[in-house]
């Protein structure tokens, strides 16, 4: 039963907060996302990938409803976001002392955690 609540605490933290950036965007608009995606060559209609990535699937993992789905578009999600976004960062240390990318790790591993060992007991689903 243990493991069970720690998979749910685990889904639960990975998709509220990855849930608040996409509420973030569905109120803000993802124009920026657009953009950045136009001057890397890409077509602006991907930035609806992250409203997928950000709204969707965290609600998979809150829900536990195919939270190992879930788990692995937010992975792919992130993958990205360093790529696009972060990658001069890579390497870089924060002026606390951390990894400068430690929020987007988290996400990034988190989710892989998530889409390798499932949602537990505590789910709609055990996918």
């Amino acid at each position: 039963m243990n493991e069970d609540i720690g998979k749910l605490v685990l889904r639960l933290t990975l998709g509220i907060l990855i849930l608040l950036h996409g509420i973030a965007k569905l109120s803000n608009g993802i124009g920026g996302i657009e953009n950045m995606l136009v001057s890397h060559g890409l077509p602006a209609f991907f930035a609806y990938g992250v409203l997928v990535s950000e709204v969707l699937a965290p609600l998979l993992l809150i829900l536990g409803f195919y939270a190992r789905i879930g788990g692995a578009i937010i992975a792919i999600n992130m993958v990205v976001a360093i790529a696009l976004a972060h990658s001069s960062q890579l390497f870089d240390i924060s002026k606390s002392g951390g990894w400068a990318l430690e929020l987007q790790g988290f996400f990034l591993f988190t989710a892989i955690a998530v889409a390798l060992i499932g949602p537990g007991k505590i789910s709609s689903n055990r996918q």
